[in-house]
């Protein structure tokens, strides 16, 4: 089953332009508008920052993620499911091939900057054992946010400190989310949640895997994004935030929270004497920050001037590691 929704159902009533629209009006409203396409590009600055769990740092832990700075910008992240651990399968596997092809296939000419195609091809080519949940994002150069998601890797974009647009989570139940598996029984890439968002410059996109999410409020992320002075130090404040939170045994956490809502709790005997069920969630975490800036391309250079930014700036898939980032 498919899910589909446009940012016209996800995201605040856009302003209607006059009967007769102003060609000025429209330039205000918005920084990436046709009429100056031809100058005026969107793209993405992008910061990230894993931890794993910390039974599993010397192992790098089971997500994965992957960054594109050519054109506009992609990223992606991908959860490995941990519980292929007791079937002798290493859950890694499956997350850091499915972000391999994923960089393989982002030019193929039949994905044309679309996510959810993306998808379809980065699972048909993974080869590995086990399953994952997954996220990947694409922006287009008139500000287009493009998501597909399969699971309950997360999504946030913060526009003017406050959160204006957040992807929902796909479950069975509680603690089983939607995934992509090396199994038939699993989902694909028609069941992802699917949407767009309409960006301006300066917007801040937050995503993660669910251990990031789990562990750390929206007000958090905001305050966060808020005091950092780069899409780099707001990733790794936010990922070691959440590493704090996720081994705080008092810390009343989303997920915490989440579990209560849906009636698992401590014994009644527990509860009588004032107690509940809470604690952060102890996960990888990785933390992926982009911020939305407009770049000026001039006339007669175009498409070489796009080829070189791309090169420059080039490609990453990456996991948990020493080298990850050195403090």
């Amino acid at each position: 089953m498919a899910a589909s929704s446009t940012a016209t159902g996800l995201s605040p009533p856009r302003l209607h332009a006059p009967t007769t629209p102003s060609p000025h009006l429209q330039l205000r409203r918005s920084r990436f508008s046709p009429l100056r396409a031809a100058k005026l590009e969107a793209v993405l600055s992008i910061g990230t920052h894993l931890i794993p769990h910390p039974r599993k740092a010397e192992t790098g832990g089971e997500d994965a993620f992957f960054v594109n700075s050519d054109a506009s910008g992609v990223f992606a992240v991908a959860d490995g499911v941990s519980g292929w651990a007791e079937k002798d399968v290493n859950p890694a596997l499956f997350s850091r091939e499915l972000m391999a092809h994923t960089s393989t296939f982002l030019k193929d000419e039949e994905v044309n900057h679309d996510p959810q195609l993306l998808l379809m091809k980065a699972h048909a080519a993974t080869t590995s054992v086990g399953s994952a949940t997954v996220i990947i994002a694409m922006l287009d150069k008139t500000g287009i946010l493009k998501v597909a998601s399969v699971g309950d890797c997360g999504l946030k974009v913060i526009r003017k400190g406050q959160v204006m647009f957040s992807t929902c989570p796909q479950e069975h139940y509680f603690d089983c989310p939607y995934q992509l598996s090396s199994e038939a029984i699993g989902q694909t890439y028609l069941d992802a949640l699917v949407c767009t968002v309409n960006l301006m410059e300066g917007d801040m996109i937050v995503s993660g895997s669910d251990g990031f999410f789990d562990n750390i409020f929206d007000q958090e992320i905001v305050s966060v994004i808020s005091e950092s002075p780069g899409v780099d130090e707001a990733a790794k404040a936010l990922a070691e935030l959440a590493r704090k939170h996720s081994v705080d045994v008092t810390f009343d956490s989303p997920y915490s929270m989440e579990a209560r809502s849906r009636g698992f709790d401590v014994p009644s005997w527990k509860k009588f004497i004032g107690g509940k069920l809470i604690g952060g969630k102890m996960d990888d975490i990785t933390v992926i920050v982009a911020q939305v800036k407009a770049v000026m391309i001039p006339d007669d250079e175009g498409v070489d001037e796009e080829k070189g930014q791309g090169d420059e700036q080039g490609s990453a898939v990456a996991v948990a590691s020493s080298e990850q980032k050195e403090d």
